[in-house]
């Protein structure tokens, strides 16, 4: 029963085979392949309109390639306080901008809210004196699982747009909060507002599956020397491009986010019915927050059961707040499983 992450099962065996396929032959080098063409047409129709789209290895490395088309070094990125490349890329997006800041802003259920980014901007009055505003990011589905409606990031853009800021969306689960909302990925992204997309398939069946997806194509223009010079060109690169037909394929993407969310509802709606588990925030995608007590907690860690507890402020001295994250390969008995021990476990 292992619900540390999505990382933790592995690769969707559509798109394994794909790769295997793709080891016959040879194929153009350095993501000059014909997959990677067809590939950034592909995510053109997905999203309604003619995008730019750059492969990369991993989440930390499209986030800040992204960051770094966007803000200059003397930036200011505003994000969420618990947002990822706030909390967990070491520093990347410093790195990869040449020195731009990160400016955190705090928000209930890991959302940013047009009037926190109007205070924030408030401070920003002395010209060359501090970082200038230059870029917003937002996570969805957040770091706590919610989702922004598609309405939510135009509020947003609405804000910073007239401020001559860019809007920067981390979907590291783009796929489960889409399919949350129900909506089009155009009305997610671009019709919204937003200017470039770390566009995450790793979490959702991949191996190695990011691409950053610019909707303003005039920010890629030096794309490839970015993502060249921070070693996140990969020589073989049609086993990336290949991954992304694979995963669009059929809806291949869309079918394992709705099968990941699904098994998230059905294990909060377990927690609410034991009446021994408290949820901590709306469950909108594939992760659910819940507050437990400690000796629960130790009890179903040591019966085998993987899932972080989750640094909070706040909670009583023998409660902790617990991450569980559901993926498209997790098995349904270890959910049934899982919830047979809440209940049991004293």
């Amino acid at each position: 029963m292992n619900f540390a992450s999505d990382n933790v099962y592995g690769v969707d065996p559509r798109i394994m085979q794909a790769m295997v396929d793709a080891n016959y032959g040879t194929a153009v080098s350095y993501c000059h392949d014909d997959g990677s063409k067809a590939a950034e047409a592909r995510l053109s129709e997905v999203f309604e309109k003619e995008v730019k789209a750059f492969f990369v290895v991993n989440g930390t490395g499209a986030n800040s390639l992204a960051l770094s088309a966007i803000s200059p070094p003397f930036g200011g990125i505003f994000c969420h306080e618990t947002s990822h490349i706030n909390t967990d890329e070491c520093n990347a997006p410093e790195l990869f901008t040449g020195g731009a800041k990160l400016i955190t802003l705090a928000g209930a259920q890991g959302k940013i809210t047009p009037q926190a980014i109007t205070e924030k901007l408030k401070a920003f009055g002395h010209g060359e004196h501090g970082a200038k505003p230059s870029a917003l990011s937002i996570t969805n589905a957040t770091e706590l699982g919610t989702v922004y409606s598609p309405a939510e990031v135009k509020a947003l853009a609405d804000v910073v747009k007239p401020k001559g800021m860019k809007l920067h969306m981390d979907g590291a689960r783009f796929a489960n909060a889409l399919v949350s909302l129900g909506c089009t990925p155009a009305e997610m992204t671009w019709k919204a507002g937003v200017d470039v997309l770390s566009f995450g398939g790793t979490k959702n069946g991949g191996m190695l599956l990011e691409a950053v997806v610019f909707f303003d194509t005039s920010l890629a223009e030096d794309f490839l020397y970015r993502r060249k010079r921070v070693g996140q060109l990969v020589s073989k690169g049609r086993f990336l491009s290949v991954q992304m037909l694979a995963y669009l394929q059929d809806d291949v993407w869309l079918a394992n986010a709705k099968r990941a969310n699904r098994l998230a509802q059905d294990l909060a709606k377990g927690f609410v019915a034991s009446n021994r588990v408290q949820l901590f925030a709306p469950v909108e995608a594939n992760e659910v927050f819940a507050v437990m007590p400690r000796k629960m907690f130790d009890a179903l860690q040591a019966q085998g059961a993987h899932f972080y507890d989750w640094p909070m402020e706040g909670l009583a001295a023998d409660a902790v707040l617990c991450r569980f994250v559901l993926s498209f390969a997790t098995p349904e008995g270890d959910v049934t499983q899982f919830l047979k021990l809440v209940r049991e476990t004293p």
